[in-house]
């Protein structure tokens, strides 16, 4: 089972030093890293990047996806799921290693369903609504 690292700025004049250093503290293991290029939109969406789609595709199941924090993935309450599903689909793991997210477990699910548990999925969508309101807000500031 392989530990993924995904990591992405939004600017050039940005560095991943504080990613590195958030997943430096939690010790995973032999990361085998994805970093997107510099100055990669926040706007497009996850699963049509680059590099989280070749994190996609080296992931086996058994996997566990690692990021600093939520909003280096996404911010929009339908990326978040869209990009659950896709881990659970590929029965890959998710774990958060700072922010409000990083105590939630994303592999909950109903055991009749499969799907997301409702609550779990409040949860993700209220937080990150939370996110891409801070977001909205700072392009609106600059």
């Amino acid at each position: 089972m392989a530990n993924l690292v995904y990591k992405r700025v939004s600017t050039d004049r940005q560095s991943t030093a504080r990613q590195n250093l958030v997943l430096a503290e939690a010790g995973v293991e032999d990361p085998v890293v994805f970093e997107e290029d510099p100055g990669t939109s926040s706007r497009r969406h996850p699963l049509q990047r680059p590099k989280f789609g070749e994190l996609l595709t080296y992931a086996r199941p058994g996997d566990t996806v690692h990021i600093s924090e939520m909003f280096r993935l996404v911010r929009g309450t339908g990326h978040i799921l869209d990009v659950l599903d896709a881990l659970h689909r590929d029965q890959v793991a998710l774990r958060i290693h700072d922010g409000a997210f990083s105590a939630m477990v994303f592999t909950a699910r109903h055991p009749r369903t499969g799907k997301l548990l409702p609550t779990v999925k409040f949860m993700v969508q209220t937080l990150a609504a939370a996110g891409e309101l801070q977001c909205d807000l700072q392009r609106e500031l600059t």
